[in-house]
């Protein structure tokens, strides 16, 4: 039963994902986001439902990248709740002023 309960925790654990969308493609961006923020799920993440306006957070400037993404702690959170809260975080990076948008 202990290594059943061990094995189950580095699965969840090292579960982490990301979903990334680009409206134009390019190379994935690793830099520092525009705007980062954790949104609640509940149930595994089956409920709940969050929108991002990213017109609003971007202004007039393009956006390069999306990304919904389960980092360590949202695992953690998740794992530790049983799943009943299973936040996401979101990421959006916008081109800044007078930049190109490639390798920021």
């Amino acid at each position: 039963m202990r290594i059943f309960l061990i094995s189950l925790l580095f699965i969840v654990l090292g579960g982490c994902s990301a979903v990334t969308i680009q409206p134009q493609k390019m190379a994935k961006l690793s830099s520092k986001p525009t705007y980062q923020d954790s949104r609640p799920f509940f149930m595994w993440g089956l409920v709940g439902e969050q929108r991002v306006d990213v017109k609003k957070l971007c202004g007039d400037q393009t956006v390069l990248q999306m990304q919904s993404q389960q980092t360590f702690t949202d695992g953690a959170l998740g794992l530790v709740t049983l799943g009943i809260y299973a936040p996401h975080t979101i990421k959006v990076w916008c081109q800044e002023q007078g930049s190109e948008g490639v390798g920021i």
